[in-house]
């Protein structure tokens, strides 16, 4: 896979993540996380569920997840 990632990756020290190895796995992450996304919003539009509903609860999941490092 080739690496070419549009996202900066800032570390904690502001400096950009730059490890080719670090950047592979960020972007296959990425684009694992967008298509599950993805497939439980349809899934949820094509159930019934309000549009907006489902956009705020995937919104407030993101809020509520905690770091391991601290």
């Amino acid at each position: 896979m080739h690496v070419s990632s549009s996202v900066n990756w800032p570390q904690s020290d502001g400096k950009s993540v730059t490890c080719k190895e670090k950047l592979k796995i960020l972007e296959e992450n990425n684009v694992e996380l967008k298509q599950f996304m993805q497939d439980v919003f349809e899934d949820a539009l094509l159930i019934g569920v309000d549009e907006e509903f489902m956009r705020d609860f995937l919104k407030k999941m993101v809020d509520q997840l905690r770091s391991p490092m601290k």
